[in-house]
């Protein structure tokens, strides 16, 4: 049965699940959404896609599951691929998984916006974000110094949740060069067979 991704390809957010798809060798389609006209904030998209008002949205069948995290965890339980194979794991997964969703794409993702969309240029908001987000690479660095992928030597979608948003190069405005660690975690990423850019894998908005 084939998936269907509601995405765009500036969603860091929906390449974690579009990235996982690709990688688990699914047959998915993606649905473009056109985020920047609103379309997630319309009537009908909250009422029949997702009430909360977001991508991604992944259909599967009759179900239909929305926010990343919940997205790759059932993945991960139906293809058998990079999930956790304990308890321990399990939980481990999780913990990384919230401590990006808070800590890491939270900042990452809202200083992008700003910066990259919005063209707010440098402003207080911006300066606490990008704080914020390097703080949180600091310690994702620091970890990686002692494993090759978060949760140890195989790549879990603790490690999806994670790199989201770091494909996409200078459009953070956060120097990646000083987090040495983290570099090398995303070239073993880019190694994974299949993996692609996300804008490879999604259709992009190309907002004026």
């Amino acid at each position: 049965m084939n998936f269907k991704l509601h995405c765009f390809g500036e969603s860091g957010n929906a390449y974690k699940a579009a990235l996982m798809l690709e990688l688990c060798r699914l047959k998915w389609q993606p649905v473009w959404v056109d985020f920047f006209n609103g379309a997630t904030r319309s009537p009908e998209y909250r009422a029949t896609i997702n009430e909360m008002g977001e991508v991604p949205v992944l259909e599967h069948g009759e179900k239909k599951f929305s926010q990343s995290g919940v997205i790759l965890d059932y993945l991960a339980e139906v293809t058998r691929k990079f999930g956790p194979k304990s308890d321990d794991e399990r939980r481990e997964v999780l913990r990384w998984t919230l401590f990006d969703n808070h800590k890491l794409t939270a900042n990452l993702a809202s200083l992008r916006f700003l910066m990259q969309f919005a063209k707010t240029g440098e402003t207080p908001v911006t300066e606490f974000l990008r704080g914020r987000a390097i703080n949180a690479l600091k310690i994702v660095d620091k970890h990686l110094a002692d494993m090759p992928f978060m949760i140890g030597k195989r790549a879990t979608i603790a490690d999806f949740s994670l790199c989201g948003y770091l494909f996409y190069g200078d459009e953070l405005t956060v120097p990646l060069e000083t987090h040495v660690h983290v570099l090398k975690w995303l070239d073993r990423i880019k190694s994974l067979p299949g993996w692609k850019h996300p804008y490879d894998l999604m259709p992009r908005s190309n907002p004026a």
